[in-house]
């Protein structure tokens, strides 16, 4: 067995070293994440509010907002979480390489 595992085990100081490394960013992707949701989310109103002409637009028969705010967002948040899940796999995925080692 691995050193560095029997530390993980007996919650030595170098286990909780590794631990907070991978809580400490899966944490930062989380926020991340969050951000960029809350600003994509929030930014799109805010920007018809800024910029209010853009709401007269019309394609396809279809008013510009109605588009932008009942299509885009769904995409961008499927986008989204399929980068945060990625983005932990890799972190768990480099903690094992980390412990193995």
């Amino acid at each position: 067995m691995p050193r560095t595992i029997m530390e993980l085990e007996e919650q030595t100081s170098v286990g909780e070293v590794l631990v907070r490394y991978l809580v400490r960013a899966q944490l930062r992707s989380a926020l991340l994440m969050t951000g960029l949701l809350a600003a994509g989310l929030f930014g799109l109103p805010l920007l018809f509010y800024v910029l209010p002409s853009l709401g007269d637009m019309v394609i396809a028969g279809i008013r510009l907002p109605w588009l932008v705010l009942g299509v885009l967002p769904y995409p961008f948040m499927a986008l989204l979480g399929f980068w945060y899940s990625r983005a932990a796999a890799r972190h768990e995925r480099d903690f094992l390489h980390m412990i193995e080692r």
